[in-house]
């Protein structure tokens, strides 16, 4: 069976929630074979293999930390060379997209970013992408080339299928090219002690209608009791009632988690955009016309500040 690389997203070795992700999607289509950059090879190993890995190619260079994601695409073209992939599966985070975009222009293969699923076809793998807003599903080949596919977080089931997990050293030579942007410092991000948002299972999001900053607390408590990231709409990023960096939509983040609450938005396109494909959604608004009610699973016309403290209340009475 072919191999299909893996690319690892990890913190020092903790595996990441969606590379595991990938290594679902990438044994419906060969035989896995995960890409670990940096330290903590060895505490990764096992994790991988435990979800189906049957090799671990590791490589760990100062440069992967120096630089920005060059000297990284030059670890993984080294690794493409030396597996002939049927495909390369890569996190559709920020860098992930950047590292599979300039891994595809170096092996003048084609890409896929943001797909949902990934399943084998006759002519190579097949994905699928919500695209236009969310207004359309498609489904995509690469026709030139090895397949390079970017899969958003919480596109795939978590699932255990042990395997070798053989731990293979990688020979990378970082070029001279790739030293161009160095970092120059660094700032730990302040820790909510709640999921990031683009891959928690649960998100809960406050719009306009939360009315200001001050209220926010109503929809962090709702998601403190559900062990939820929380996001927000353009509208409330945008009226400075909560950071940037927790906004959803066209020109934020794009989530796709099990459960999506929104609590007091309407449900415009840029919203929509980057929550759509959620597996569930619940919409609390007061508005019964809202744009929100016509995408929800469940929807609740209501005043948030009373119906979001009472659901808050049940959860917590019903977890004990």
């Amino acid at each position: 069976m072919a191999e299909v690389l893996v690319y690892v997203d990890h913190v020092d070795g903790a595996v990441r929630k969606p590379t595991l992700e990938l290594l679902t999607l990438a044994r419906r289509i060969g035989e896995p074979v995960a890409v670990h950059l940096g330290p903590g090879a060895d505490t990764a190993a096992a994790v991988l293999a435990e979800h189906g890995a049957v090799k671990m190619l590791a490589a760990d260079a100062p440069e992967f930390a120096d630089y920005l994601v060059a000297p990284k695409v030059d670890a993984l073209q080294a690794a493409y060379e030396a597996v002939t992939p049927a495909a390369v599966l890569v996190p559709s985070s920020a860098e992930g997209k950047e590292i599979a975009a300039r891994l595809a222009v170096r092996v003048g293969s084609g890409i896929i970013t943001d797909a949902v699923d990934v399943e084998a076809g006759d002519e190579g793998p097949v994905a699928t992408q919500s695209v236009f807003a969310a207004a359309f599903t498609t489904k995509s080949r690469v026709t030139k080339g090895t397949p390079i596919i970017t899969v958003k977080p919480n596109s795939a089931p978590v699932e255990a299928a042990p395997a070798a997990g053989t731990v293979e050293q990688l020979a990378v030579t970082v070029a001279d090219s790739s030293k161009g942007t160095k970092v120059v410092s660094r700032t730990p991000r302040e820790s909510s002690g709640r999921p990031e948002l683009t891959e928690a299972a649960i998100v809960v999001s406050g719009g306009r209608g939360v009315g200001g900053a001050e209220n926010f607390p109503i929809v962090e408590g709702l998601a403190d009791s559900l062990g939820a990231a929380v996001g927000a709409s353009r509208a409330a990023v945008d009226a400075g009632w909560y950071p940037h960096t927790n906004q959803v939509g066209q020109t934020g983040k794009s989530v796709s988690p099990q459960l999506y609450i929104a609590a007091g938005i309407s449900g415009a396109i840029q919203h929509r955009a980057g929550m759509q494909t959620s597996k569930t959604i619940v919409a609390i608004n007061k508005d019964a016309e809202a744009p929100i009610f016509e995408l929800v699973d469940y929807g609740v016309v209501g005043d948030l500040f009373e119906v979001v403290p009472q659901l808050t209340e049940e959860v917590k009475s019903r977890k004990g």
